[in-house]
Order: C-alpha cells, then structure tokens, then sequence
C-alpha cells in the first residue's frame, strides 16, 4: 500500500506477471519513490484502475502520465471529470460492475455509495486469493458486503470518530457531507461491518482512509479490535498511518 488517507490515496497490486495501481492521489515523485522502496519500477506497470475524480485519488495523474504508458481504467463519467493537461493516456472505459481480465489478474468493479460521479470499489483475484478495496463509502450495503466475501485481505475505510468530527474545526456543511450515507466510514461503522459481515477467510484487514483531523490511528485501532474480539476472530490488524507509506503485505 503506497498511502491511504484523506491526504492522498494509492494501492499497488502484484502478481508474478502482473502490476497495477487503484488510485494515483500522491504527486508523481511520491508515486515513483514508494514503488522504488518496494523494488518496483513505474514503467513495469500494466494498469492504473480509478476508484472516483476526487483529487486525493487522481492528483498525480497528470504528471504521471507523462512517463508511465500504462493504460487507465474509470467508469465514464468518472473519466470525463478528468483533465489531462494536453496529454493523450490510454483510457480503458467500464462500467461499474464489470469485471476485467489483466494479465493474470481479475479486477471486478463494483458500486459504492460516495459523492463522486460514478464511484467504485475494486476486487482482484489471482487464482485462489481475494483481495478488495472498499475506501470512500458513507455506509457498507449489500452489494458491497457481496463483493468483499471471500476475501482473504480488505482495506476498509475507516475514516473519523464521530464525536472528534462534531467539534473539530470543519464547517459544519462538511461535517454533514462526511456524516452523510454518502460520505466517508467512521469508526463505528466499519465496527459494525467488521462484527457482523467480515468474511470468515480474511486473513489481513487493513483500516485506511483516515482523516488527519478527525480520527486518531489508536482510536480507529481500538474500535475494530473489540469489534473483532466479539466475534474471536484474529486476522493481522493494520491501521494505515496518514502520510506514510503502507506496510508491504505478501499473500
């Protein structure tokens, strides 16, 4: 995981032959030197899978492009938000809920409720092992919870303690977009999924997207743990810390 926050969000994913990115929210020379501190190398890349427009998703793009020659993959509308600043990339279009063959990879799109244009979670699976990404979701629906089965790592989003939110600093239009359906998890809500539908085969669950100004890594830590425990369930817990490089997880 190259980053997972409200500062910037970007997934790298590997198989023996294959090599893709969901997201692409670090500026490119963050991009380039994360995937060298893991042995990987930019241009090695196979495809680039947008998850929504917003900028903590998409910021290095533009700039990214510019070297990488790896194709990108985002709904319609998504890709239509997009601005490229002169250059031409190769945009594969698809619709939410496809599923897509690359290389020895099966990436399956799915929908999520966010207030992008057309916002999506992925799945990919290599042979026998599942892994998804689910960030930037008011809330865990049904299809949602279909999708994620199976899975033997999730990265969830875990985004704010609800109580830090109601009297922090935002005003208060933002707080309630954060709060909406179609907002962002909090700590709660990711609890609730983690007691009741987390899949019984995920061996990895990863709580990310966390906001710098409204969460607090222990909190988002605790909360998940008790929520495990009322389960007896004990997978690798990890909360991604805002700004820094992801651990590397081998499946």
């Amino acid at each position: 995981m190259l980053a997972s926050s409200s500062a910037g969000n970007s997934v790298f994913i590997a198989s023996h032959t294959t090599r893709i990115l969901i997201d692409a929210g670090l500026n490119r020379k963050e991009i380039l030197a994360r995937l060298q501190a893991i042995g990987e190398d930019a241009l090695q890349l196979n495809g680039i899978f947008l998850t929504h427009e917003h900028s903590d998703h998409i910021a290095g793009l533009p700039v990214l492009m510019k070297t990488v020659k790896a194709p990108i993959f985002a709904t319609p509308l998504t890709s239509s938000a997009l601005e490229w600043n002169g250059i031409q990339p190769e945009i594969v279009e698809f619709a939410a809920g496809t599923g897509l063959e690359i290389g020895d990879l099966r990436v399956q799109s799915f929908s999520i409720p966010h207030d992008a244009r057309d916002p999506v979670g992925f799945t990919v699976t290599c042979r026998s092992t599942k892994v998804s990404v689910a960030t930037d979701l008011g809330y865990v629906p049904d299809n949602v919870k279909w999708n994620l089965r199976g899975s033997q790592f999730i990265l969830l989003e875990s985004n704010h303690c609800p109580e830090m939110l109601k009297v922090g600093p935002y005003p208060w239009h933002l707080k309630q977009r954060i709060l909406s359906r179609r907002g962002h998890l909090s700590n709660e809500a990711a609890s609730d999924y983690i007691a009741t539908d987390l899949p019984d085969e995920t061996e990895t669950l990863v709580l990310g997207h966390l906001s710098e100004q409204n969460n607090s890594i222990w909190q988002a830590d605790l909360v998940a743990r008790q929520a495990l425990m009322s389960r007896g369930r004990e997978p690798l817990l990890v909360v991604a810390e805002p700004r820094k490089q992801g651990v590397l997880f081998q499946l």
